[in-house]
């Protein structure tokens, strides 16, 4: 197998691992023995649904998380350099897109180490295929500041980017926090403006639905998904576009 680090992408959710992941990929991770994970035990359960075989314990997991000590990242490809393949692994979608391990490849780049990203679920590219707003022009902008107030005053400046650029802008939120996002955009919007919210990607709990803030206004925002989950507790992505 080539050396290389391989950016392996995870479920989004509780989603089996053969609907989201193609068959290419199980062969890669069966190859690797060193991984960048972004937490040991989430890392260790995927591991273990790509193919009940896999020998966690012959394989050595280096820690990217919250806490992890960026100094330590150099060290962590220390195996790639002797010739070994790592593979890296955040805790949902794909490392290093709004998740950990861009610290990582960038190290490796500047060290002309091969990169190598693999095929699988993203969020937010599958919300802005999904949300009729427009994939030409897109930024993704993280999380918004907590304070209503101050809220309120970056999604109008999010809205005015929307309508004088045409682009699609898109941001996230603590699942608890939810409804209040929703509130928010309800109030500091243009009728006109249209919302999709795109929550629970590739799971049973999935919603994607795109309306003007005058509509959903009307409509309001789901107690529970699909899949029965209340709506307080799936992750959720927010679009807004002209």
């Amino acid at each position: 197998m080539e050396p290389a680090l391989y950016l392996i992408p995870v479920t989004l959710g509780e989603t089996p691992v053969d609907r989201v992941l193609p068959a290419y990929n199980h062969d890669v991770v069966m190859g690797i023995r060193h991984f960048i994970v972004e937490n040991i035990r989430s890392a260790r359960r995927f591991l273990r649904q790509a193919d009940r075989q896999f020998p966690i314990d012959d394989s050595t997991f280096f820690e990217m998380g919250k806490h992890a000590d960026e100094k330590q990242f150099s060290s962590f490809l220390q195996p790639l350099r002797e010739g070994k393949p790592i593979g890296v692994i955040s805790e949902a979608g794909c490392p290093a897109v709004a998740d950990p391990g861009a610290d990582i490849v960038a190290i490796a780049q500047r060290e002309g180490l091969p990169v190598v990203p693999l095929v699988g679920p993203n969020s937010m590219i599958m919300a802005v295929m999904s949300s009729g707003l427009g994939g030409q022009s897109f930024a993704f902008n993280g999380y918004l500041p907590v304070d209503a107030a101050d809220r309120a005053r970056r999604l109008k400046a999010l809205e005015t980017r929307a309508w004088t650029e045409g682009q699609t802008q898109l941001f996230i939120e603590t699942p608890y926090r939810n409804q209040k996002m929703f509130e928010s955009l309800l109030t500091a919007l243009r009728p006109q403006t249209r919302l999709c919210i795109a929550a629970g990607i590739t799971t049973a709990d999935e919603f994607i639905r795109t309306l003007t803030i005058s509509e959903w206004k009307k409509r309001g925002l789901p107690a529970k998904c699909p899949g029965g989950t209340d709506f307080s507790k799936v992750p959720a992505i927010f679009l807004v576009n002209k």
